[in-house]
């Protein structure tokens, strides 16, 4: 069987006017692109049913992989209930499980492709595409069998057994209890992981410890993670006070040329990539640059390293994609000029060493990572993927040893607030609770965060991970400060 895993191959077509929406030196100052925004409703709907087509393609093949449901499920539970969706009435769906593709168009509105590619996950296809530009890979899991191999690594121990005695087992179950009982909040996983085993977790039916779901700006922290990696690993040959190696910024009278990774990491590299947020009229349209990537099929590594900057690399803390996704494009850079493969490094260099099987990271129809947003990973994913951390980057091994896989200080480094976050909420792709962002959670925590309440929360003053997975629609920052509290409360240190 091929590296497309028997999928049907589609040739592919740009549209010109698809290429003509990357060319650099076009994007005017921010309050010209809002202005001279003239996109037309149908145009809008068709951004809508891209991230729909998208969502419907990544539950039924990617969430799938564990938990299968029907369409129709996908539809009522990922996508229609939810207001940042816009799910139209008038939309119509569909799924061909013979090409692997799902497709949604409305009246007036040019049909919608996202395919789904095996390991990379699903794509939304560019407008006039009928694939995407590179051969899809098989990601092999590399790591040792979980049945026989001992915890971490693998599942053999993993829980506690029996629980510490400073732990109120009656009191954490009530907290778990009343965390899964706040049907608003659709928590679908919980995982509870203390003095480094799993003290207690808890999941909505049909999902299990090993169903990869929808991360969102988890992936980040992802990223944060494979700068370190690479750079620990000797692949990336910068340090985080180096100026960024992106080529495009290295003219003479380029100012792009003073930005650090450091500035990258800390989401503060000045780089003018508007971020609407959730306004109404405007973040659908192209004006939105933060969230183009995830409903218009663009290159978004391209995207990201061509915008000019407007104020000094180091000075604000801004939340915009621009900067984790043009990170990644440097280890991207980085791992091809060795001769590597970019899309299994992720997997090899990071997930296979900490026993991590269930991540899909997600892509664009030229093979970059959309790790803003569009990865997806289990909850003993991401309970190993916080451990990692609160261990300061070091691995224990199966055989008694241990990996560095983070430089050393790396973990201080990205959650430590960065100097442009006045409110000391965050660090190195990480988000942080210096500021008290979390009344719930100790001083120290820090975590990795996504939308609609995906969170990995780090405390290393009470040796604690805490995951939690699911769409959210309401206040998910309060409700997993009160996760936090009831946690630790249970837990007599």
């Amino acid at each position: 069987m091929s590296a497309r895993m028997g999928l049907r191959r589609r040739h592919w077509r740009p549209i010109a006017a698809a290429a003509a929406l990357l060319l650099p030196g076009c994007a005017p100052e921010p309050d010209a692109r809002i202005e001279t925004e003239e996109e037309d409703e149908a145009h809008i709907r068709g951004h809508v049913a891209g991230m729909a087509a998208h969502h419907l393609c990544a539950g039924v093949f990617v969430v799938g992989r564990d938990y299968e449901r029907s369409v129709e499920e996908v539809v009522t539970q990922d996508i229609r209930p939810f207001d940042r969706f816009d799910w139209q009435e008038d939309f119509e769906y569909a799924v061909d499980f013979e090409t692997r593709t799902a497709s949604v168009s409305g009246n007036g509105v040019p049909t919608q492709y996202a395919e789904y590619n095996g390991d990379q996950g699903c794509t939304l296809l560019p407008a006039g595409f009928e694939d995407v530009t590179f051969e899809p890979t098989v990601v092999e899991r590399l790591s040792p069998d979980p049945e026989a191999t001992a915890w971490p690594t693998g599942d053999v121990g993993a829980y506690h057994d029996p629980p510490p005695a400073e732990v109120d087992v009656a009191g954490l179950a009530a907290a778990l209890d009343w965390a899964m009982t706040q049907t608003e909040h659709n928590t679908r996983a919980l995982v509870v992981i203390y003095a480094g085993r799993i003290l207690a977790e808890r999941y909505a039916p049909g999902f299990t410890r090993n169903t990869p779901q929808i991360s969102w700006s988890q992936g980040k922290s992802i990223a944060s993670a494979l700068v370190g990696a690479a750079i620990e690993a000797g692949h990336l040959e910068a340090g985080l006070d180096d100026p960024a190696p992106v080529p495009e910024w290295q003219g003479a009278d380029d100012p792009r040329r003073e930005i650090r990774l450091r500035d990258l990491l800390n989401m503060s590299s000045g780089l003018d990539f508007l971020n609407l947020g959730s306004d109404p009229v405007l973040r659908w349209t192209h004006a939105h640059e933060h969230s183009r990537i995830y409903f218009e099929g663009i290159d978004v590594f391209e995207h990201a390293i061509d915008q000019p900057m407007d104020t000094l690399p180091g000075a604000i803390f801004r939340y915009r994609n621009s900067d984790p996704l043009t990170a990644t494009r440097i280890v991207r850079q980085a791992v091809e000029a060795r001769g590597e493969d970019w899309l299994t490094y992720p997997q090899r260099i990071l997930f296979d060493r900490i026993g991590a099987r269930d991540y899909v990271l997600e892509t664009d129809a030229w093979g970059n990572f959309i790790i803003t947003g569009y990865d997806y990973g289990s909850a003993w994913d991401w309970a190993r993927f916080g451990l990692l951390h609160l261990w300061d980057g070091v691995w224990p091994t199966p055989d008694g040893g241990s990996d560095r896989i983070l430089p050393e200080g790396w973990v201080d480094f990205v959650s430590t607030p960065a100097p442009g976050a006045e409110l000391l909420n965050y660090g190195g792709l990480f988000w942080v609770n210096r500021g008290g962002a979390f009344p719930g959670a100790p001083e120290d925590a820090y975590w990795a965060a996504g939308a609609m309440g995906q969170y990995t929360a780090i405390i290393p003053s009470r040796d604690l991970v805490i995951v939690r997975l699911g769409p959210s629609p309401a206040d998910h920052g309060a409700y997993m400060s009160d996760i936090i509290g009831e946690v630790t409360a249970a837990i007599d240190r």
